[in-house]
C-alpha cells in the first residue's frame, strides 16, 4: 500500500501549468478554430468530390490533386480536432500513447503534403515545358506509383522516427512536460530537428526551381500564342492553343498553393530548429500559433482552387444543388477541350 502511495506521488502531472482562461476566451476560441477545421473538411470534400464525380476531370494531374486534398481532409478529420482540444484547453487529456499516435498522424500527413506538391512540380514541368511527350510520360501508372511513394514513404518515415523515439533522445530532462502527464509536447532533439527541416527545404528548394523554369516557358509561350493572334488556326490547332493556356493557368494555380504551402510551414520548421538550439525557449501559446498557422494551409488549399479554377467553381454549384445525383451528370463538360 505504501510503496503504491508513493509510486503515485513520483508521477509529476502537467495540469498545474493549464492556463487559465475564462468562458468566453474559450468559447471564442472553439468558434475560431472549429470554423477552420469545419473549412478544411468540407472544402477538401468538395475537390474530392469533384474530381472523382465529374469524368472529364479524371487526368493524372487531378489524379495528384486528389490525393493531396485526401491528404488534407484525413488532417482535418484525425488530427485538427484533438489539437483544438489541447491548443484551448492547454492540457491533454487523452494518454500518452494517443500523443504519441497523434503527432505520427500530423507528421505524416505534412510530409504526405511535402511529396505530392513535389510530384505536382514535376506533372507540371512536364505539362508545360514539354507537352508533345506529356502523356507519355505522366500517365495514370506514372502518377499512382507517385502516389503509392508520397503515402508509404511518409508513413515509414513518420510512424518509424516518433514511435522509435529517436526525435527525444536526451530530451527528457530538458523539456519537463515531456516526462508530465497531462502534456503532448513531443519536441525534436538537435539532429532530428535539423534533419526533419531538410526534408522541408531540400523538396521546397526543387520546387522553387522547377516552377521558375515552368513560368519562364510559359510566359515565352503567352508571347508567342500573343504574336500569332491575328493568325487564323484550324480546329484542332485552336484545341491545342486553348489546352497550352489551360496547362500555364494550371501551373500558376499550383505555383501559389505551393507558395501558400511554404508560408504557412516555414515558420514552424524554422521555430523547432531554432528552439533545439535555443533550449526550447518558444513559449506553448506562440508555439501552437505556428502550428495552427501550418495546419490552415490544408484549409487555404481549396479556396485556391475555388478561386482560380472555374471548373471547381462549376463543380461547386452543381453538387451544391443535388445535381449531381441526376443521370449522366458525370459526363456534364465543366470547361471546353
Amino acid at each position: 500500500m505504501n510503496l503504491s502511495l508513493l509510486s503515485e506521488e513520483l508521477v509529476e502531472y502537467c495540469f498545474e501549468n493549464v492556463i487559465s482562461r475564462s468562458v468566453g476566451m474559450k468559447t471564442a476560441m472553439y468558434l475560431v478554430i472549429l470554423l477552420i477545421v469545419l473549412t478544411t473538411i468540407f472544402g477538401n470534400l468538395l475537390v474530392i468530390v469533384s474530381i472523382s464525380h465529374f469524368k472529364q476531370l479524371h487526368s493524372p494531374h487531378n489524379l495528384l490533386v486528389l490525393s493531396l486534398a485526401t491528404a488534407d481532409l484525413l488532417l482535418g478529420l484525425c488530427v485538427l480536432p484533438f489539437s483544438m482540444i489541447r491548443t484551448v484547453e492547454t492540457c491533454w487529456y487523452l494518454g500518452s500513447f494517443f500523443c504519441r499516435l497523434h503527432t505520427c498522424i500530423d507528421l505524416f500527413f505534412c510530409t504526405v503534403s511535402i511529396f505530392h506538391l513535389g510530384f505536382i512540380a514535376i506533372d507540371r514541368y512536364f505539362a508545360v515545358c514539354d507537352p508533345l511527350r506529356y502523356s507519355n510520360k505522366i500517365s495514370i501508372g506514372v502518377v499512382c506509383c507517385f502516389i503509392a511513394i508520397a503515402w508509404v514513404m511518409s508513413a515509414f518515415y513518420s510512424f518509424g522516427l516518433i514511435f522509435s523515439k529517436a526525435n527525444d533522445e536526451g530530451l527528457e530532462n530538458v523539456v519537463p512536460m515531456l516526462t508530465c502527464e497531462g502534456g503532448c509536447i513531443i519536441q525534436f532533439n538537435k539532429l532530428w530537428s535539423l534533419l526533419d527541416a531538410l526534408t522541408f527545404v531540400i523538396p521546397c528548394f526543387g520546387m522553387i526551381c522547377i516552377y521558375a523554369q515552368i513560368f519562364n516557358v510559359a510566359r515565352k509561350q503567352a508571347r508567342q500564342i500573343q504574336s500569332r493572334d491575328f493568325k487564323k488556326f484550324s480546329l484542332e490547332e485552336s484545341k491545342q492553343r486553348a489546352k497550352r493556356k489551360r496547362e500555364q493557368k494550371a501551373a500558376k494555380t499550383l505555383g501559389i498553393v505551393m507558395g501558400v504551402f511554404l508560408v504557412c510551414w516555414s515558420p514552424y520548421f524554422t521555430d523547432t530548429v531554432v528552439d533545439a538550439y535555443n533550449n526550447y525557449q518558444t513559449p506553448t501559446t506562440a508555439f501552437d500559433g505556428l502550428i495552427w498557422l501550418a495546419y490552415s494551409n490544408s484549409t487555404f488549399n481549396p479556396l485556391i482552387y475555388g478561386f482560380f479554377y472555374p471548373w471547381f467553381r462549376k463543380a461547386l454549384k452543381l453538387i451544391i444543388t443535388f445535381k449531381i445525383f441526376q443521370s449522366h451528370s458525370s459526363l456534364i463538360q465543366l470547361y471546353k477541350e
